[in-house]
């Protein structure tokens, strides 16, 4: 039996949503990093603050092998399926144990705002997305949810060469990394938002010694942590996209990926039947600035459309499913039938902190 429909949203209702006046990216922060690692033990491991691949192009031309073997959807997910954002939080307070989320609005992956986003556009054929919502005080979030996270490409299965192309173009920079995802939050219209996204290399490598310890497992939790690796300044990431050499990848189609995660640095690699020719880095910051300014309409009606579908799940208690729905092209938020938390209980006391605090006295710190 289908869970109670919350409310339905049209698209071609947004514009009567209450909306701020413009809803550009500002205040960006860089907070913490981490790499999932692939652990002889199989127990999920994050190294923190991790590093990204180093991009390492080759001079000319290089023919590579299709993609092939398991390839990750939502790696998160994958590796720890209890909890897929609990990485997120613990990198978080490990690279600043003092932070205030009181002050944050929603915490998401950078996948549910592309989706919203796309949603608000229209214009393409969305399938069907997922994600839950959890209340936590003031704060939404958000969490994508994915019929499958990960895809093993057969033999005789075709996906393009982008894995491929990653693999050989980049180096890792910590042992047995699977992946680098990075937490950053903003100012976004009205809302104060974390976002976490993959990262595919850095543009440069840093003369810093990455530092090693002990792995360590947080009281109540599955997940171990290890302090290795550096954290990269945002400026110096970037984005791969491959793509056969005679269709050319449309900026337009790249850039709300790159500015939902504020990155800078692109890499867009063409092949003939998997000969790729030479490969550079373009910085593209001030095309996505343009985007952004070309694209007010939207992202107005997308910032309004936060602020609604946390209003409706604040107004229903607390948690609630947003789903889209193909056959009406409609948004519905509708009751949550799994109402297990989020994440791990210790991590639900940060939203508590300052109450404590100011209950004997001492102000709480913000960062």
């Amino acid at each position: 039996m289908a869970s109670p429909t919350i409310s339905e949203i049209l698209r071609s209702d947004l514009h009567k949503l209450h909306a701020p006046s413009s809803a550009s990216i500002t205040n960006i922060q860089q907070l913490s990093s981490y790499n999932w690692i692939e652990a002889p033990s199989g127990k999920p491991t994050i190294a923190i603050p991790g590093c990204p691949s180093l991009w390492t192009s080759p001079i000319g031309s290089k023919r590579l092998p299709k993609d092939h073997g398991r390839v990750y959807i939502a790696q998160n997910a994958y590796r720890h399926s209890q909890s897929p954002l609990e990485p997120l939080f613990r990198a978080l307070y490990f690279s600043n144990p003092s932070y205030d989320i009181r002050q944050i609005d929603i915490v998401t992956d950078r996948n549910n705002i592309r989706k919203l986003l796309s949603y608000v556009k229209g214009g393409v054929r969305l399938e069907a997305f997922t994600f839950k919502v959890e209340m936590v005080e003031k704060t939404a979030i958000f969490c994508r949810e994915e019929t499958r996270t990960y895809e093993d490409i057969g033999p005789h299965d075709f996906r393009g060469y982008g894995h491929e192309f990653e693999k050989a173009y980049t180096k890792n920079e910590i042992e047995e990394s699977t992946g680098h995802h990075r937490v950053i939050s903003y100012r976004f219209g009205n809302l104060n938002i974390i976002v976490r996204h993959e990262t595919d290399g850095i543009f440069e490598s840093l003369s810093v010694s990455p530092s090693k310890s002990v792995t360590t497992m947080p009281a109540g939790s599955v997940l171990h942590i290890k302090n290795e690796g550096h954290l990269v300044p945002l400026e110096s990431t970037l984005e791969i996209k491959t793509r056969v050499f005679h269709k050319p990848l449309n900026f337009n189609d790249i850039a709300p990926q790159l500015w939902v995660s504020q990155t800078p640095q692109l890499v867009r690699a063409y092949h003939n039947k998997g000969t790729f020719s030479e490969a550079r880095v373009e910085n593209v910051a001030t095309h996505v600035k343009k985007w952004e300014e070309d694209n007010q309409k939207d992202l107005v009606k997308m910032a309004a459309l936060f602020e609604k579908v946390v209003s409706l799940v604040r107004e229903s208690g607390g948690i609630a499913m947003v789903r889209y729905d193909v056959i009406r092209n409609s948004l519905v938020v509708q009751m949550c039938g799994d109402e297990t938390k989020m994440l791990p209980e210790d991590l639900y006391s940060k939203w508590k902190d300052d109450k404590k605090s100011k209950d004997s006295g001492t102000e709480g710190t913000e960062t």
